[in-house]
């Protein structure tokens, strides 16, 4: 009676009381398969044997005696590590290397764990307080003085001048006038309250306003146009007799020549050029 064949699908050697490797429902003798199919360790470069264990990472195969950091040798195999240009390392070694220090404590922030940062500067969370209060920041707004940060209600308390308007801290933006801190939003126009931050403005006794509301409320009036002359900013104008003009107001009723720098003559509330006044 015929047994039939069970051979190696590659070299064709029987099979029969030998150990061998099913791949694809075809079965491979122990030699055959690790010589196609083995994969070649990233660290020593000879195949990984069937009786061998396969460690993988990212297309890449070691024998498990060779998956150790690249750094200081010890094993990886069944514990945490990093990849860095290439490079397999045990925590510790990354850590130490690569990782980022806790301005607070001078520790290792680990690789995993919370941390905070602000302008190239990292601290662990817990480490992350208040200078004053001891307490933590978190993501809660904070302020940075002399390589310290505070809370906010914490600087407030220490540092923060307050504005003479509302009488609240200035945390940010503030205005000095007539040597007194305000907010910008505090410092407007008496009359319209219109923001002066930024803006030209003058004052009378002691009160802040806008150049416009300063004029209208203020300035003499041209008798020429009836427009506020402000006298601000080098504006030159004319006076007599208790009347002001702008200089290019001051011209003759008649003919309009300008008068600034001739003689003149009046009639009533006009003023004339003499040629136009010879027949008064």
């Amino acid at each position: 009676m015929m047994t039939e064949r069970f051979d190696c699908h590659h070299c064709e050697e029987s099979l029969f009381g030998k150990k061998y490797i099913l791949r694809e429902e075809s079965p491979y003798c122990i030699g055959c398969f690790e010589a196609l199919y083995a994969s070649t360790c990233e660290e020593c470069g000879k195949p990984i044997g069937c009786d061998c264990k396969d460690l993988s990472y990212k297309d890449r195969h070691w024998h498990e005696a060779c998956f150790h950091c690249s750094r200081c040798k010890s094993s990886l195999a069944d514990k945490p590590f990093a990849a860095k240009e290439d490079q397999l390392l045990c925590m510790d070694c990354y850590s130490h290397q690569y990782s980022s220090k806790c301005q607070e404590c001078k520790e290792t922030i680990m690789p995993g764990t919370r941390k905070m940062e602000y302008k190239d500067s990292s601290w662990h969370e817990t480490c992350f307080i208040c200078h004053r209060c001891q307490q933590p920041i978190g993501t809660k707004s904070f302020i940075p003085k002399d390589n310290q940060n505070f809370c906010v209600p914490c600087y407030e308390k220490q540092y923060a001048l307050q504005c003479v308007q509302c009488k609240k801290p200035i945390t940010t933006g503030g205005v000095t006038y007539r040597e007194q801190p305000w907010h910008r939003e505090c410092f407007v126009c008496t009359a319209c309250k219109k923001p002066l931050s930024g803006q030209r403005f003058t004052s009378r006794d002691e009160f802040a306003y806008c150049l416009s509301c300063f004029c209208d409320l203020y300035a003499k009036k041209c008798a020429g146009c009836t427009n506020p002359i402000s006298g601000l900013g080098g504006t030159k104008y004319i006076s007599f007799e208790e009347r002001q003009w702008h200089n290019d107001c001051f011209n003759c009723k008649k003919c309009s020549l300008s008068l600034v720098g001739r003689g003149f003559l009046t009639e009533r509330d006009d003023i004339l050029c003499p040629d136009c006044g010879k027949d008064i």
